[in-house]
């Protein structure tokens, strides 16, 4: 997959740094700049920490033809608003036709100057355009829109599922809830819960917030072992 960022005449260097941050994150390595106001490897490797790897392949360009001239796809993020609706898209529904783009040839995704934006004639050079919907106030910080984008490409590409836990255990059986809810109201009657309140009324509420979760058999255990430590610890200290 070819897929690189774009960042035409960024002002503020901070900006940069937060798009690199945010490359980062999200496992995106090459970032080509056109004609920065200001640029210092040092400084955004302060901002943006641990960032090296992708500084290393920043690649610089005065103009942008010549930074997408090997582009066969180029996806330009902008709040202005243009005649041919058709042509604009949400980032989630962009991020899937970028990755499909990047996997045929070279995607680009283009952000313009923070004051402006991408100016028409550059808008003209991409294939799509992308908004981020927004309230009233429709300009985002350049790091902060790209962020969204990069977010939306991650999920796409398959990050969107969290890890499952090392070792599953199986779901609490009968036998193993009954034992639990036998521990719960001997705790329960040590502690003289039941000294104002109906036991069985109490146990019940119980009963349906455990089937409401469900429990595993590790976490039956864990419950189990704490009502049974209750009852010893007041065994102990002679409370009972």
């Amino acid at each position: 997959m070819s897929l690189v960022t774009v960042l035409c005449r960024p002002q503020d260097i901070v900006n940069v740094a937060g798009v690199i941050r945010v490359m980062k994150n999200f496992g995106l390595r090459d970032l080509r700049l056109v004609a920065p106001a200001e640029y210092d490897e040092r400084r955004i490797e302060g901002i943006a920490h641990g960032s090296a790897d992708v500084l290393k392949r920043v690649a610089m360009f005065d103009d942008l033809d010549g930074a997408i001239q090997d582009c066969t796809y180029v996806a330009g993020m902008t709040g202005r608003q243009r005649a041919a609706k058709r042509n604009v898209l949400r980032p989630r529904p962009a991020a899937e036709e970028i990755l499909r783009e990047a996997a045929a040839g070279t995607a680009a995704i283009l952000l313009g100057p923070e004051d402006r934006g991408l100016s028409n004639d550059e808008l003209d050079r991409c294939h799509r355009l992308v908004t981020i919907p927004t309230s009233r106030y429709q300009a985002l910080n350049l790091s902060h829109a790209f962020a969204v984008m990069a977010y939306e490409l991650h999920v796409a590409g398959g990050a969107d599922t969290l890890k499952a836990p090392r070792r599953r255990a199986p779901a609490a059986t009968a036998g193993q809830l009954e034992r639990l809810f036998g521990d719960a109201e001997r705790a329960l009657d040590a502690i003289e819960f039941f000294k104002t309140r109906n036991p069985e009324y109490v146990m019940r509420t119980v009963r349906d917030l455990v089937h409401r979760t469900p429990l595993d058999a590790r976490e039956a255990k864990l419950l189990r072992a704490m009502c049974i430590e209750v009852v010893r610890y007041l065994e102990r200290v002679g409370v009972r």
